[in-house]
């Protein structure tokens, strides 16, 4: 017998990135809009280079200044004054026109990557949704879209202005005053970057960890809310609240050591800022004593260490901000780069509609190697018909399901589709073909019209209601303030077990397709609504290629074929009369069952 191979597990969590690694991801997103790229820089450059001109301008207003003993006569030509103001508005104008024609850019790009991610994790595995909390991935795709617009306002309007302001301050003190100036500015800006860097690459590993703590509490809050029944079930209210403010302390502690690390920082910036001043200002006061500069030189170089120290102290604060908007990006775009472990085979090909039989070839698998849940296990089910698999829990019977779908690759073996290994196939085209009414049942929060509708989004009105018919749902409906209309709660929680069965079997029925699964398809439902489910379960069943997964034989009876499953192995097959008389594990089954029902409906 054929031993499974080692089934695949998920890729390994993304490994760190470098903050260079995600923004040469991001760039190709901004650069799709590189004519509204350019003209922004464009508009960034006009309105940087006109604020630097301001001071320039008012020295000149200040040196034509003739201040007599009896009057102030102010001999200002009207040019200057007009430059003056026109300078002012460009600053504003142009600052206002960049982020105008940036706005779309900026926008787009947050679609383009939510949407993007939105499709990868729709095309990762099961066992990838099953392994993550539902909270914390939310929670890092949100921070992660904020993060973009974050990080592309921060370089574009803050950044990359300062630095451009910078150099242009740094060059007119190099080429009108003496050196001195341009030394200490450029000393002042080297030291107060590389202590902010250093500090901040520091603060980026406890900005980390609160991270991950703030996912793990909205996480563990999520899954509470969502289990609410079962919270009520065990009253586990108080349980659940310690479990929540555990994971809150911790996040609270992590909080707190990021702002003492933060106030650290600020002073340090503080204090080079507060030293870069006073030099300056000692300079440029002595050389005005001595006559070497003028009162609009002083003014002017005043007004330039305003204009410097400003985005200097903002310097510090938006690199802090674009560490952490990089943070936040890097988990989402790790989510991105998440292992696929069913992805379409290169050249793979599309399963053409229409009836098609399934054959499962020595399937072999395991959702752990460690663990084997199947073993050779081997059936076909021929076009147009119905084959049923019985068994006790645990014995496999829903993993066939889950493989027909292709939600795993088997370890061992293969499961064909129309002669086709379904490895082969288009995953799209081949659950295109297939219905199913899964054993648990989970619904949109939406109305009854929209989640039976989900089956074929396209469907009119009188096709849902069909199928709702088909499906013995119509009285029910009737009874409702609201019809159709009705809302059925966070994962259908507003119906009982018996309707979300009904309304999955009236969205596979609206499907149509050429092959249908039904596991435990009546399990939550009362003898009654069972006999009258089974008719509509056999109706739509006939002409189309079935698998049949149950617990009670009852549903089973009319299969043409029957599987015994046993601890993953086929132990009997056989028409239910041929069971019966070979007297195995499938008649036993019968009979403890038969007894069961008599001591009910005693």
């Amino acid at each position: 017998m054929r031993r499974a191979s080692a089934t695949a597990l998920p890729g390994p969590e993304p490994t760190e990135r470098h903050d260079w690694q995600t923004l040469r991801e991001l760039l190709p997103y901004l650069w799709a809009y590189k004519y509204r790229v350019l003209i922004a820089l464009g508009c960034l450059l006009a309105a940087k280079g006109a604020n630097v001109t301001v001071p320039i301008v008012f020295k000149q207003v200040i040196d034509r200044l003739d201040i007599t003993q009896a009057q102030a006569v102010i001999v200002v030509p009207a040019a200057l004054l007009l430059a003056y103001g026109a300078l002012r508005f460009s600053t504003s104008m142009f600052t206002e026109l960049r982020e105008l024609v940036f706005a779309r850019v900026t926008q787009q790009a947050v679609r383009r990557i939510s949407l993007q991610v939105f499709r990868h994790l729709h095309s990762l595995s099961l066992r990838f949704h099953l392994e993550r909390q539902t909270g914390g991935l939310t929670r890092d795709i949100e921070r992660g879209t904020r993060s973009i617009g974050s990080l592309i306002s921060y370089t574009l309007y803050s950044i990359l202005p300062t630095l451009v302001e910078i150099s242009l301050v740094i060059g007119i003190l190099l080429a009108n005053y003496d050196a001195v100036f341009a030394v200490i500015t450029t000393c002042a800006l080297v030291l107060y970057i590389t202590f902010t860097v250093m500090v901040t690459n520091w603060r980026t590993a406890l900005r980390r960890m609160a991270n991950e703590l703030d996912s793990a509490a909205n996480a563990r809050a999520i899954d509470s809310l969502i289990n609410f029944e079962t919270v009520k079930y065990f009253n586990n209210e108080g349980y659940e609240a310690e479990r929540y403010d555990e994971q809150l302390r911790k996040w609270i502690a992590a909080q707190i050591r990021n702002q003492t690390s933060l106030s650290a920082l600020n002073a340090g910036q503080a204090l080079i800022i507060a030293i870069t001043v006073t030099l300056m200002m000692w300079q440029a006061a002595g050389r005005v004593a001595s006559g070497e500069m003028t009162l609009g030189d002083i003014v002017m170089v005043n007004a330039f260490l305003i204009q410097l120290y400003i985005p200097l102290n903002f310097l510090g604060v938006l690199y802090r901000e674009i560490r952490q908007a990089l943070t936040d990006i890097e988990r989402m775009f790790g989510l991105m780069h998440a292992h696929r472990e069913v992805a379409d085979a290169d050249g793979a090909r599309s399963l053409e509609p229409g009836l098609a039989g399934v054959r499962f070839e020595h399937v072999e698998f395991g959702y752990d190697p460690r663990r084997q849940i199947l073993f050779d296990v081997d059936f076909e089910i021929p076009p147009g018909r119905t084959v049923a698999v019985v068994g006790h829990s645990g014995s496999g019977k829903s993993t066939l399901a889950r493989l027909l779908y292709r939600f795993y690759d088997v370890g061992g073996g293969a499961v064909r589709v129309g002669g086709h290994d379904i490895r082969e196939l288009t995953q799209a085209s081949l659950r295109a073909t297939i219905g199913i009414v899964p054993q648990d049942t989970v619904l949109f929060n939406d109305s009854l019209y929209y989640n039976i509708r989900y089956g074929r989004p396209d469907a009119g009105r009188e096709e849902v209601e069909a199928a709702a018919r088909a499906a013995q749902l119509t009285d029910f409906i009737a009874q409702l303030p609201e019809g159709f209309e009705t809302r059925v709660g966070e994962r259908g929680l507003k119906l009982s077990g018996g309707e979300k069965q009904r309304v999955a079997i009236a969205r596979a029925l609206l499907k149509n397709p050429s092959i249908l699964i039904f596991d435990e398809a009546t399990s939550a439902l009362d003898s009654k609504t069972e006999k009258a489910i089974q008719a509509q379960i056999d109706l739509a069943a006939r002409g189309r290629t079935a698998l049949v997964i149950a617990h009670r034989l009852s549903t089973v009876m009319g299969a043409d074929q029957i599987i015994v499953l046993d601890n993953g192995r086929v132990v009997e097959r056989g028409s239910h009369a041929k069971l019966l008389a070979a007297g195995g594990p499938y008649a036993q089954m019968w009979l403890l069952q038969l007894r069961e029902q008599r001591e009910a409906d005693s």
